[in-house]
């Protein structure tokens, strides 16, 4: 075993070469630049490491990613809210189209940009309960990115993909089983892990190159699409945060979870 722990993340590899990236910023892994850069950071490492595979899970046990920090959308530093949204971007483009397997252990809720960390992988176990998943950034005001929809669309129908992200829904664990954004379910953290490193060891028989080709090509245009227009993207996103109709949804939000925490 090797690991690597950080204040934000923790990189885990064990003796069959599978790492274990944790999310860990309390209480619900909300995605600021910090956390962003922190598993960009970890993404590498795994590459670097030539690892077999990756699974990505939280240390909350219920929470996998609320999504997005609110506060660096919300009244933003705009060269901050640049390098967030950019780093954001880089964190996709490493997760999204790795070389290396990638699968998620959602022990805990997973809305917005917590769906998102978890389609981009590509084997998806959620743990039993009552917990949601979902894209749901049209329900606050916030238009979502075209790779967001790209990433839905390459988990799930088109048509599907629409109709969710329009109507900005969230779903429970078995009606995304059925749905297909998830792939399994599980009884605890324990053994959707152990469910992901099972999806994992399946290409062990598998030519790495023939696998990681064939997987790109299938990525390959939502891919070429963000690099392509990455600055462009995130003027949309800055110019999102302008707009005073979306600060007047952020607010509403603000103070609903002020509300909720008192």
């Amino acid at each position: 075993m090797s690991a690597k722990a950080g204040p934000l993340v923790d990189l885990a590899i064990d003796n069959e070469g599978i790492a274990t990236l944790t999310m860990q910023r309390p209480p619900v892994n909300s995605l600021n630049l910090e956390l962003l850069q922190a598993i960009g950071s970890a993404l590498d490492d795994v590459g670097k490491n030539k690892c077999k595979g990756m699974i990505l899970t939280s240390s909350s046990p219920t929470v996998f990613s609320a999504g997005l920090d609110i506060m660096e959308m919300y009244k933003p530093d705009l060269k901050r809210a640049d390098a967030f949204w950019s780093t954001l971007q880089e964190v996709w483009i490493k997760l999204f189209g790795s070389k290396f397997p990638t699968a998620a252990a959602i022990n805990g809720h997973a809305p917005a940009g917590g769906c998102m960390l978890s389609m981009s992988c590509e084997y998806r176990v959620m743990v039993n309960g009552k917990f949601i998943i979902g894209i749901n950034e049209t329900a606050l005001g916030i238009v979502a990115p075209r790779w967001f929809m790209d990433t839905m669309c390459n988990t799930i129908s088109k048509r599907e993909g629409e109709l969710i992200l329009t109507l900005g829904k969230l779903f429970p664990v078995e009606e995304a089983l059925n749905v297909g954004i998830i792939d399994e379910t599980a009884t605890d953290k324990t053994d959707a892990v152990e469910k992901c490193r099972k999806f994992i060891k399946k290409f062990d028989r598998i030519p790495p190159l023939a696998r990681t080709v064939t997987k790109q090509k299938f990525r390959e245009a939502p891919l070429a699409w963000l690099h392509q227009n990455r600055r462009q993207d995130t003027d949309e996103f800055l110019a999102l945060l302008k707009n005073p109709k979306v600060q007047e949804s952020l607010e509403m939000y603000f103070q609903m979870l002020k509300q909720k925490a008192a």
